[in-house]
């Protein structure tokens, strides 16, 4: 097997050092000549061969060659000053032992002295040597020392930032303000040699140990093809340092030009891509097929999906968009955000109404002709529905069947909507409610009354929404207050934002009318577990630095989410993770009275008559308490069942 660049230069200065050794020991014995305490031949043999050992021996252990010395500190000359003394003291030992007699104290230090000097002379001229061959980066005070995860091509890229960055002085790059210091890369052919100057000294298993070694500052994950469990491994190891952690983004997603330097799209480590899975793709071409040309609309513009619907649509050339909200803070900020980016390019219209209002909501569809409407506006904080029910069912029954037989009506071409896992098996009054738009939805689907093709979007928690628990747990940490978790066996469905609004497009540019699209997310998540890897990824440890609160289930929450009812079936799509549910059948005719008598008890705030319709609508929706105590019983039941 051939050996590596990096071993056989470890080997070369292990050679030398023997040599090293071996010279000191003659150059120690030739000054005590002069005072003529020098040994003979014979009494100098053992000290010579087991000093020359012993010394290898500890230099080895001490991390003498686990490094190459291009780039060596001072500290790192320490290794080499433990390694020669307790060489020198196991020479002495040794003799004693081997001879019953003592050497002689002058000869060992000055031995030890000598060979120390000559080790660290010979470090330093290696490393003034690599220093005139590669290019002299002297780097800013403050700049963290770095360790940079990868030796691919990505690395090279970023290293040639930095040092070109530096060469200039550009202290407005954000090149200037790192100072790599080594690489780590689980390709071991690779280990001992380096990239532009910087050593790859280890593999992934070793970044804790490198870290320390190294004293490293910061971490960049620099594995743009990595995706899944594999990532999500690396990203644990950085975390287990306590060192701030940043990476670059799956290779998809990163620009490689001129306009954008590498280095730009370094960005902090997002929580969920410790969810432990890929992320999901899709078929751009029938998205950019669909949207193409056409004036679309999406109801809650500036809310958390709606406004990255309205960045997502914006990338396939729409005729027009149209913004609609309530908020007008929301709107304005999506508004001007799209502006800088489009640099008035884009034609956008930002509207403040209410799904509520069926006259404005038509005057609306009146004068802009939407083609396509995307109906994300909705009240969706569950314990807060709780409280008000009849604020649930006028803006999301009432709200949803205003915009979507309007929709209907004015025969557009699509009407997505936007649903949640909440409306499986409903335990509150919010995912009822959302229940309800499906069903009104699919009825509105069933009458194939017009061209209008109706489609649903289901799909679990989003993380980084409004209200979601990421940016609540991350303001208890920074605060340094407890982190409150409801229940300690709660679990939910994640997704990402943009995963989320890529599946509502996705589905609509495949969708022929009637479906509930739903994604495969992958494995369910623990609330607990996702408090204790965020606590982790700020550096602190759960329950001793930052305690975690176990505040109770709130009003109507369900201590596990679904993504299908009973009575549904998947089907496959051409993407494996989006799959299609087969709904149950509306009654045409009990429907629409069962719905005006939820509409006329939610206008006159009825809230008793309100309710027992909304049960009545929704045969599946149950007490919490009910739903809970089950969850847990058979939670129980598995736990105590033999392995």
């Amino acid at each position: 097997m051939k050996l590596s660049d990096g071993i056989i230069k470890k080997s070369l200065l292990a050679v030398s050092d023997t040599f090293i050794v071996i010279f000191s020991a003659l150059i120690t014995n030739y000054i005590l000549s002069f005072f003529n305490s020098m040994l003979s031949s014979k009494e100098m043999l053992i000290p010579i061969v087991t000093g020359t050992v012993c010394c290898i021996l500890f230099l080895y252990i001490s991390g003498a060659y686990s490094k190459l010395w291009r780039y060596s500190r001072k500290r790192d000359y320490t290794c080499c000053l433990w390694g020669t003394a307790c060489g020198i003291a196991s020479m002495w030992i040794f003799h004693l032992l081997s001879t019953g007699e003592k050497l002689s104290l002058a000869f060992t230090a000055i031995y030890g002295i000598i060979s120390v000097m000559g080790i660290f002379s010979f470090r330093l001229i290696l490393h003034r040597i690599s220093s005139t061959k590669t290019k002299k980066v002297t780097y800013s005070f403050n700049a963290p020392r770095t360790m940079i995860i990868g030796g691919g091509r990505a690395c090279k890229m970023i290293l040639d930032e930095i040092q070109s960055s530096h060469e200039r002085n550009e202290k407005e790059n954000p090149a200037f303000l790192y100072e790599p210091v080594c690489i780590i890369d689980d390709n071991k052919a690779k280990i001992g040699s380096s990239i532009d100057g910087i050593d790859i000294v280890g593999t992934t298993d070793e970044i804790e140990k490198f870290a320390k070694e190294y004293k490293i500052d910061l971490i960049i994950v620099a594995i743009p093809s990595c995706i899944g469990d594999e990532r999500t491994r690396i990203l644990k190891l950085c975390h287990k340092t306590g060192i701030k952690t940043r990476e670059l983004p799956f290779i998809g997603n990163l620009i490689f030009d001129e306009n954008n330097p590498l280095l730009n799209q370094v960005r902090e480590i997002n929580f969920e891509k410790l969810l432990g899975r890929p992320p999901i793709s899709f078929n751009h071409e029938e998205v950019q097929e669909f949207i193409r040309g056409k004036v679309c609309m999406v109801t809650g513009g500036g809310g958390s999906i709606g406004s990255e619907l309205v960045r997502q649509i914006a990338r396939y050339n729409p005729e027009k968009i149209i913004i609609v909200d309530i908020y007008e803070n929301n709107a304005y900020e999506i508004q001007q955000d799209l502006k800088m980016k489009y640099n008035g390019e884009l034609d956008l219209t930002v509207l403040i109404a209410s799904v509520r209002d069926y006259y404005r909501m038509n005057q609306i569809y009146v004068k802009y002709k939407p083609q396509v409407v995307f109906h994300a506006a909705a009240h969706k904080h569950v314990p807060l529905m709780e409280d008000s029910p009849m604020e649930a069912i006028k803006n999301n029954v009432i709200g949803t069947f205003n915009v979507a037989s309007l929709a209907q009506f004015h025969k557009i071409e699509k009407f997505v909507m936007i649903s949640t896992d909440k409306a499986v098996n409903p335990t509150n009054v919010m995912g009822a409610s959302k229940r309800c738009c499906e069903m009104i939805v699919q009825y509105l689907a069933q009458q194939h009354d017009g061209p209008t093709e109706f489609v649903t979007t289901r799909f679990g928690n989003v993380l980084g929404s409004n209200g979601s628990v990421i940016p609540l747990f991350k303001k208890q940490i920074e605060q340094g207050k407890p982190v409150t978790v409801t229940h300690r066996d709660i679990i939910r469905y994640f997704m990402t934002i943009p995963e989320a609004v890529s599946l509502v497009l996705q589905a609509a540019s495949i969708a022929q009318g009637g479906e509930i699209f739903v994604l495969d997310m992958g494995r369910p998540v623990k609330i607990v577990t996702l408090a204790e890897n965020l606590i982790r990824l700020y550096g602190k440890e759960p329950y001793t630095d930052v305690p975690i609160v176990f505040t109770g289930l709130r009003p109507g929450e369900k201590i596990k989410e679904e993504l299908l009812m009973d009575e549904e079936n998947l089907k496959k799509t051409h993407n494996k993770l989006i799959f299609i549910g087969k709904q149950i059948e509306i009654d045409n005719n009990a429907f629409p009275v069962r719905l005006r008598i939820l509409r006329d008890a939610a206008e006159e705030n009825d809230e008793p008559t309100a309710i027992q319709a909304l049960h009545d609508m929704v045969p599946t929706f149950t007490t919490p308490n009910e739903f809970n105590n089950r969850e847990i019983r058979k939670n129980e039941i598995q736990q105590h069942q033999p392995i």
